[in-house]
């Protein structure tokens, strides 16, 4: 309750002066904004935001590096806010031991009537977040976390070691109808997997700040046989990609209006892999967007499933995110900044996961500066996620000193919810800087997430 009522004071002392703001804007105003749209003709051939990354996210701390946008609308034929092709380069560090390579191209005119997509990812990440299986499932102990706690273990408790690199190519075309398509593509994904190197990062560290060299919940997961050995260091688990698209979507940077649903099998037999696993997973999201003020307000809302359908598919595969559009470097989740903002990111991973965000977003104030078309807005959220198909837990190997209620709970799972807000400043209608906070409502799933980034959530 108290929970609900922070978040309820929060979102009202947001709204009132952005609301007064609204309503002492002068009609001049909205006649620029109608200026302003009608501005598509005189658009030039290329558009391109470079930008240092500068960033904050809970889930990997702080972000720094440069990253670039690049879009070719065609000065003789011109589609903007559309664009014939897009390029996309990242690379970024993390205070959190991280490190982002990233570059990612899309368009609809590479091939005709074909829409393509590619992707090259590389990601490290010395301190992943690592909480069990099946969500309220396995408890979280936030004072094993906290130095400042009598009861504190380690600050990376909750913590592994990951490197992800990531090469994948997706193609989709029209299906029939106008807005359907078929989406097939392929992906080469290897995985390498450890327990967080403490000596590494105890390098240069003051005596206060010395982590201590002790089993985290990775390492005991592995000792007690939860991690079997085949997956307890990564692997290779290259996949097809097969699915079908609906998308009405008005524009993809932020729709005012629409749908856009889609349905993707990933087919990963062992034998393109390492051998090791075979499994079917399925993700589903459906995405809708209504417009209550024409260009300016509007309310939107995306239901996610991602779960395994026949064979087994190993833990670090789990959490990895699927769509049709993968220009994310944030791949993890459910909870975190790409799924259940304001969670600890991983905090609900099984088998299958299931989720809702649903969001109103407005837009307002618009403005020309720097030769480039842009707007101000504001979103009010709430995020909720949950297991739905658990992953078997064997605790057998769990000795008889340990008190499993430390670490397991047998009560039951159901939504962990969120609640939030943010602001969002746009460049040439395509390229959109985000910053969002998001509160947990219950304890067992954190406390807050900030997210500085790129994009709207969807």
């Amino acid at each position: 309750m108290k929970h609900r009522l922070t978040a309820l004071v929060l979102a009202v002392l947001f709204f009132i002066p952005l609301t007064a703001y609204m309503q002492s804007q002068p009609d001049s105003l909205k006649l620029q904004k109608k200026a302003e749209r009608q501005e598509k003709k005189k658009k030039k051939a290329w558009g391109w935001v470079p930008f240092p990354s500068v960033l904050y996210n809970t889930d990997i701390g702080f972000q720094f590096g440069g990253l670039v946008n690049i879009y070719n609308y065609k000065k003789n034929k011109p589609i903007f806010p559309d664009y014939y092709h897009k390029f996309y380069a990242e690379v970024s560090f993390t205070t959190k031991g991280g490190m982002i390579i990233q570059g990612f191209y899309d368009s609809r005119y590479l091939i005709k009537n074909i829409r393509t997509t590619a992707d090259v990812t590389y990601l490290t990440e010395q301190a992943l977040d690592f909480y069990g299986f099946n969500g309220y499932k396995s408890v979280y102990n936030h004072a094993w976390e906290d130095d400042q706690d009598t009861d504190y273990v380690s600050r990376m408790f909750y913590r592994q070691q990951r490197k992800f690199l990531r090469v994948a190519a997706d193609f989709q075309g029209k299906f029939f109808a106008e807005n359907l398509r078929w989406l097939a593509g392929a992906a080469y994904l290897q995985v390498t997997a450890d327990s967080v190197d403490i000596a590494r990062l105890n390098k240069g560290k003051k005596e206060e700040n010395i982590l201590p060299d002790t089993s985290g919940l990775f390492n005991l997961y592995e000792t007690w046989n939860i991690l079997s050995p085949k997956e307890r260091d990564g692997g290779i688990n290259n996949y097809l990609k097969l699915g079908l698209v609906y998308d009405t979507r008005d524009n993809e940077a932020c729709p005012m209006k629409g749908l856009w649903t889609e349905a993707i099998f990933i087919v990963a037999p062992g034998f393109i892999g390492d051998g090791g696993y075979s499994y079917l997973r399925l993700a589903i999201n459906h995405r809708q967007y209504f417009s209550l003020i024409k260009d300016d307000l509007s309310f939107a809302y995306r239901l996610g499933y991602l779960g395994t359908i026949a064979g087994k598919a190993p833990y670090y595969v789990l959490p990895y995110q699927i769509s049709s559009y993968a220009l994310t470097t944030t791949i993890d989740g459910v909870g975190g900044s790409q799924t259940v903002r304001g969670i600890l990111r991983n905090r609900v991973v099984g088998d299958g996961m299931a989720w809702l965000n649903a969001e109103f977003r407005w837009k307002f104030w618009y403005f020309r500066f720097l030769g480039s078309d842009w707007y101000m807005a504001a979103n009010v959220y709430g995020d909720a996620g949950m297991v739905v198909q658990e992953r078997k837990v064997n605790m057998d190997g769990v000795p008889a000193y340990i008190n499993k209620a430390d670490y397991f709970s047998d009560g039951p799972e159901y939504p962990h919810v969120t609640v939030g807000g943010g602001l969002h400043l746009a460049v040439d209608r395509n390229t959109v800087f985000t910053a969002e906070i998001g509160k947990a409502v219950n304890k067992q799933d954190g406390n807050l997430g900030v997210y500085v980034g790129i994009g709207w959530l969807f």
